[in-house]
C-alpha cells in the first residue's frame, strides 16, 4: 500500500514540499506472522548448538575481574542497538522494547548469517511499530547507509595507520591492505552515482541517519580499544590502531557470522603469542560469544513463549 500525502487544507501538495510521511497499514500475513518467530528459532538452535563446545569453566578463569572492564564491554556491546533505536525511533515512532528486538537483530546476524537480523528485525516491527512510507526500504537504506560510513572510515583509518604497520610484529603487506581498504571504494562510489534510485528516504534522513553510523562506529572502534588496553595496558599505542583497522577490515565481511572469532584467529595467525596480545584477543572474543549466545538463548526463548501465549 502506497501512502496518500494530503495537505491539511485538503489539496495535493506540490512535488517539492517536504510532508510528514503517514503510517502504513500493513495486512498481518503469513510472512508478518511467521518470520520473526521462524528466525528466532534459528537463534535459538544456533546458539544451543554453539554452546556445546563452550568451556565455561575455562572462560571464567580467563575473565578479569575490574569494574572498569566490564563497563567497558557492556557499553561497547549496547552502543551498536542504542544507535539503531535511535535511528528507527525517529522513523518509525519505535517503542521502548524495540531495543531488545534490535538486540536481537544484532544477535541474529552474529550467530546465525550475516544481515539475517535484518529480516528478523522488518518482521518484528511490521508487528509492534508504528511504520510510515516504504518499510523495507528503510531498513534497506539504514543496512546500505551503514556499509557506506563504515567502508569510509575503515579506508580513513587505514590510510592513517599503514606507515605504522612496519613498526608491529603484524606482518602485514601494506601495499596490499592498501589495496584491500581502495577496494571499498568501489561500492562507495557506486551507491553515490545511484543514490537517486538507491535509496529510499529523503536526504535529511539519509544525512542523520550516515552521522549516527559514523558516531556509532567511531564509538564501538573506541570501545574496544579501550577494553584492549585495559587487559594489557603494556603494549604499544601502535598495536592497538593496527589492530583496530584489522577488525574493521574483519567486519566489512559480507554473510560471516562469529566475525570477533574470525579477527582473534586472524590475530593468531599473524601475531602469534607476541607479548601475549592473541590470548587477550581471544578471551575478549570468546566473552563476546558467549555473550551472544546466551543473549540469544534466553531471548529467543521469551519471545517464542510470549508469541505462543497469544
Amino acid at each position: 500500500m502506497i501512502p496518500r500525502f494530503i495537505a491539511n487544507d485538503g489539496s495535493q501538495p506540490p512535488s517539492t514540499t517536504a510532508v510528514p510521511l503517514v503510517p502504513v497499514a500493513l495486512n498481518k500475513g503469513v510472512l508478518t506472522r511467521w518470520l520473526s518467530p521462524a528466525i528466532s528459532i534459528a537463534i535459538l538452535l544456533a546458539a544451543l548448538w554453539q554452546l556445546r563446545s563452550v568451556d565455561f569453566a575455562q572462560l571464567v578463569r580467563m575473565v578479569p575481574r575490574s569494574a572498569g572492564f566490564w563497563l567497558l564491554f557492556v557499553g561497547g556491546y549496547l552502543i551498536t542497538p542504542a544507535s539503531e533505536w535511535i535511528i528507527f525511533r525517529r522513523l518509525w515512532q519505535l517503542p521502548a522494547r524495540g531495543f531488545v528486538a534490535l538486540l536481537r537483530k544484532r544477535i541474529s546476524n552474529e550467530i546465525v548469517l550475516g544481515y539475517s537480523g535484518e529480516l528478523y528485525f522488518y518482521g518484528w516491527a511490521r508487528r509492534h511499530a508504528t511504520m510510515v512510507g516504504a518499510p523495507f526500504g528503510a531498513i534497506k537504506d539504514v543496512a546500505i547507509l551503514s556499509a557506506l560510513v563504515a567502508n569510509l572510515c575503515t579506508l580513513v583509518l587505514a590510510m592513517a595507520t599503514w606507515r605504522l604497520f612496519a613498526g608491529t610484529p603484524f606482518g602485514f603487506d601494506t601495499r596490499l591492505v592498501a589495496v584491500s581498504a581502495a577496494c571499498m571504494t568501489i561500492p562507495s562510489v557506486t551507491a553515490f552515482l545511484l543514490r537517486k534510485r538507491l535509496f529510499t528516504l529523503r536526504q535529511p534522513e539519509l544525512i542523520r541517519i550516515a552521522v549516527i553510523h559514523f558516531v556509532r562506529i567511531v564509538a564501538t572502534t573506541v570501545a574496544a580499544a579501550l577494553l584492549w588496553a585495559s587487559v594489557l595496558p603494556s603494549a604499544p599505542l601502535t598495536w592497538w590502531l593496527a589492530l583496530a583497522t584489522l577488525r574493521l577490515l574483519v567486519s566489512r565481511l559480507p554473510l560471516l557470522p562469529n566475525k570477533d572469532i574470525v579477527f582473534a584467529g586472524l590475530v593468531a595467525f599473524t601475531v602469534g603469542n607476541a607479548s601475549g596480545v592473541t590470548a587477550v584477543m581471544t578471551m575478549i572474543a570468546a566473552i563476546w560469544l558467549a555473550t551472544h549466545l546466551l543473549l540469544g538463548v534466553v531471548l529467543a526463548a521469551y519471545e517464542l513463549a510470549t508469541e505462543r501465549a497469544r
